[in-house]
């Protein structure tokens, strides 16, 4: 999915949130918005992803994600700005884990139901906005 489209999914998102009365406070948005800024990094992504399936050191992230530890690390500055990701120091080291275990549940059912909606993968306006 393009980053065009990605952001245009995100207005539609909060479009309908909001109309709908989910989003009734600024604070709301905030949230959405920080959430959607992190998932706007294909990096940022596959880390979240990584976090889901449980807590992790940086160096191996980074090897994991096949990127390298400066890249990793601005990565989980933003999630940890994003209030997405925490850091647990351990001695020595620092472990990573996502900030709070509902989110392995949201980040799951938002990837279900973005491939729900679009079995080709494609944004509903692609052909018009030409985003995908």
């Amino acid at each position: 999915m393009g980053r065009q489209c990605i952001l245009h999914c995100q207005v539609l998102v909060h479009d309908l949130l909001y109309r709908f009365g989910v989003l009734t406070e600024e604070t709301d948005l905030d949230a959405l918005t920080r959430f959607g800024r992190a998932l706007a990094d294909p990096v940022r992504a596959r880390l979240l992803l990584a976090l889901c399936a449980g807590p992790g050191y940086p160096a191996t992230l980074a090897d994991a994600l096949g990127v390298s530890r400066a890249r990793l690390s601005n990565h989980l500055a933003c999630l940890r700005d994003c209030g997405l990701v925490v850091a647990a120091p351990e001695g020595r080291k620092v472990r990573y884990e996502l900030a709070d275990s509902r989110m392995r549940d949201a980040i799951g059912d938002l990837r279900s139901v973005v491939l729900a909606v679009s079995t080709d993968r494609t944004c509903p306006d692609s052909a018009s906005r030409g985003c995908c």
